[in-house]
């Protein structure tokens, strides 16, 4: 019963955040988009907290969840209060940013616990669908970090324009090996799956340095 309500959850949250996001495509509903949103992502924390169960077990660090929720919670509250409109567009870069991060940093970790399930007898291939969902967020996220800082950098002038000779056809290249590299951890053919996963990392952090570097300042919010 509890897992259908979490579902139940999880499925408002998602509807929330669509919503949310369409209503902030237009500057007069854009405020009422961000209130729907936050409170999808409320509904789906609390949820996660209380519901959640992991063969029989609940989570039990509460008191880092809402330590975290309490800190972030402060720390948001006072940047929003005290930023600029015009700086709007760095604070939305480094939020992305920080999102990125904890989407990279959840996926290490997940990878670290699907690993070490391999050592459990029977138990001896990782799940595809997991797996791919793991490498998405990794990717995702790894890209996400370096470029939404080197964006928030270059709309406060601190970091300037940055490109070579054929970087675009380097950057293809670097996709292009993420992509071959995530295809071979899928395949289960590897004797050392965290030295593919930690590489597929490190390329996905250069490609988001690379991918953002030659794009002029102006067009940082398109970027964002």
């Amino acid at each position: 019963m509890e897992l259908n309500i979490l579902t139940v959850c999880y499925l408002l949250g998602s509807l929330t955040f669509i919503v949310g996001l369409k209503m902030l495509s237009n500057p007069a509903t854009a405020r009422s988009g961000n209130l729907v949103a936050a409170a999808g992502m409320t509904i789906a924390i609390i949820g996660t907290i209380f519901l959640y169960e992991d063969e029989g077990h609940r989570l039990q660090n509460h008191l880092w969840i809402f330590g975290g929720i309490l800190v972030g919670g402060v720390i948001g509250t006072l940047a929003a209060r005290k930023v600029k409109m015009t700086a709007m567009p760095e604070m939305v870069s480094l939020f992305n940013g920080m999102g990125g991060a904890c989407a990279a940093l959840i996926s290490i970790v997940e990878f670290n616990h699907l690993y070490a399930a391999i050592e459990i007898p029977g138990y001896d291939v990782m799940p595809v669908g997991t797996l791919l969902i793991i490498l998405l967020g990794l990717v995702i996220g790894s890209v996400s970090f370096p470029g939404s800082i080197i964006a928030w950098g270059k709309l406060n002038g601190s970091i300037k324009d940055f490109s070579f000779n054929g970087q675009h056809i380097v950057n293809l290249i670097i996709l292009a090996i993420i992509v071959i590299l995530s295809a071979v951890l899928l395949s289960g053919q590897v004797d050392n799956p965290p030295l593919i996963f930690f590489s597929i990392f490190g390329l996905s952090l250069l490609y988001g340095v690379f991918f953002v570097m030659p794009i002029g300042g102006a067009d940082m919010p398109v970027v964002i």
